[in-house]
């Protein structure tokens, strides 16, 4: 039987010719391909059908929801990506004498999801066909038939476009070993997925891009849209049964406005545990192991269910009262499902305490939001938080990704900076996977005299 070192080394080898093939392609011919690989995961034909089959694949989240995804965020990356060159001299500054040539890095480790286990796939593919690479897709064991969809739908756009299908492979069966000797493998990792598995490919000693832990906390005050802001949380919330790192899993709420915002919260859908039944419900969501896997990314409905408590079937997603956070408090942290904490504060420099204690013990890095008209708030909040992403009077969930309605790059990776173990603090796109030569031409001197450097200080 085949070890799994050389059913990797047979992949790598397999997708180094290809990439050798069109290493030196021209952008119109990678512009061309990135095009028809797009079309061929949204065309209705197509899509409809794949998202059906991740929910049933994967069990989790709402075959609608993913169909929205793969429509939105698959066009979005072809929309970044269009008219951007990522072939030949990329940058030239005669001034300095600066000139970039991009590069490809060669072959892509890529680990994927099974929250976002329908248009990820299609994403990675597209930033490193863009840049001239060749991937390797690593799907979670739950989303085996979902990757392995994805995989010959996308190989067969290869080879209508005259390129080696051999540019994308799916793993077979995989397995944790099989995963482990891709990341040695490869040229460069780009996972996404749970924390376990970003540390892993950032000490599998390959090059490694990866996102970090969500658990975006949002902020409410006394100047916002109550009714604007519920439906934007309860959007966000639901989305796909908060498949999403990026979705809203605590309110903080200030404390003039808490009733009426939780009367709105109510009105967009939300269930207001009792304290018997927050009780029930946390009994449910955690195990001595942690997180139950039976809840995440399933209907409010199913989560209360095993939890025990009677909810009507309208209510679209849950919510618990909570005022601590850290270990003794669960539900401030990340829940992987349709149930938010909402907390009360006064004094705006205690809801950003509020927001840097919860991102600390859970999900530092990722992002926060605030419903406010206030820029006065939204500058203080931007400037104290450690996170590398403040949304603005937006659904979290569908706006930390990119959105029609924003300028963040489209991108099912994110990165949290050093605050959340990560080497980029920004949403990762094809441009993560470039290599750069950077070509120098003789200019005329610019050493500037110590007066220019240092002015009255030389006098002191």
């Amino acid at each position: 039987m085949q070890n799994a070192a050389e059913y990797i080394s047979e992949l790598i080898n397999r997708a180094r010719n290809a990439q050798a093939q069109i290493e030196f392609e021209s952008q119109g011919k990678v512009d061309e391909v990135v095009k028809r690989v797009a079309w061929s995961g949204v065309r209705p034909d197509f899509s409809e059908n794949y998202a059906k089959l991740c929910a049933e694949d994967t069990a989790m989240g709402y075959a609608p929801h993913k169909l929205a995804k793969i429509q939105v965020k698959i066009k979005g990356v072809l929309r970044d990506m269009i008219g951007k060159r990522s072939v030949g001299v990329v940058y030239e500054n005669k001034e300095t004498g600066i000139m970039k040539i991009a590069k490809p890095m060669g072959v892509v480790g890529a680990l994927l999801p099974v929250t976002n286990g329908e248009a990820t796939p299609f994403i990675k593919v597209l930033h490193a066909l863009k840049t001239r690479n060749a991937i390797i897709l690593a799907p979670h064991p739950r989303a085996q038939k979902t990757n392995d969809t994805a995989t010959a739908q996308i190989r067969a756009a290869l080879k209508a476009s005259g390129w080696p299908e051999d540019l994308v492979i799916g793993i077979d069966e995989v397995t944790l070993d099989k995963s482990k000797e891709l990341m040695k493998q490869c040229d460069i990792v780009l996972a996404t997925g749970g924390a376990g598995m970003v540390r892993a490919a950032y000490s599998s000693g390959t090059p490694s891009e990866g996102v970090g832990a969500g658990n975006s906390v949002c902020i409410v005050d006394e100047t916002a849209d109550l009714a604007d802001a519920a439906d934007k949380i309860m959007r966000s919330k639901t989305f796909d049964y908060a498949t999403s790192c990026s979705t809203e899993n605590s309110v903080c709420i200030e404390e003039s406005v808490y009733d009426d915002m939780i009367a709105e919260l109510k009105k967009a859908g939300g269930y207001l545990c009792s304290n018997g039944e927050k009780e029930q419900l946390q009994a449910a969501m955690w195990t001595e192991k942690g997180l139950n896997r039976d809840i995440v990314a399933q209907s409010p409905q199913t989560i209360a269910r095993i939890a025990g408590i009677d909810l009507p079937e309208e209510r679209r997603f849950i919510m618990v009262e909570e005022t601590g956070v850290g270990k003794g408090y669960p539900f401030s942290g990340e829940k992987l499902s349709v149930v938010c904490a909402v907390y009360k504060w006064k004094g705006f420099e205690n809801a950003v305490d509020l927001v840097n204690r919860i991102t600390t013990f859970s999900g530092p890095g990722h992002s926060c939001g605030i419903h406010t008209t206030r820029d006065d708030r939204i500058l203080e909040l931007s400037t104290a938080v450690r996170v590398s992403r403040v949304m603005i009077r937006q659904p979290q969930c569908l706006a930390n990704s990119g959105a029609w309605t924003n300028g963040m790059p489209m991108s099912l990776t994110l990165g949290c900076g050093s605050w959340g173990g990560t080497s980029t603090a920004g949403n990762i796109t094809w441009e993560h996977l470039l290599n750069y030569t950077w070509v120098s031409k003789p200019i005329p001197s610019t050493e500037p005299t110590d007066e220019e450097l240092f002015g009255d200080i030389m006098s002191e």
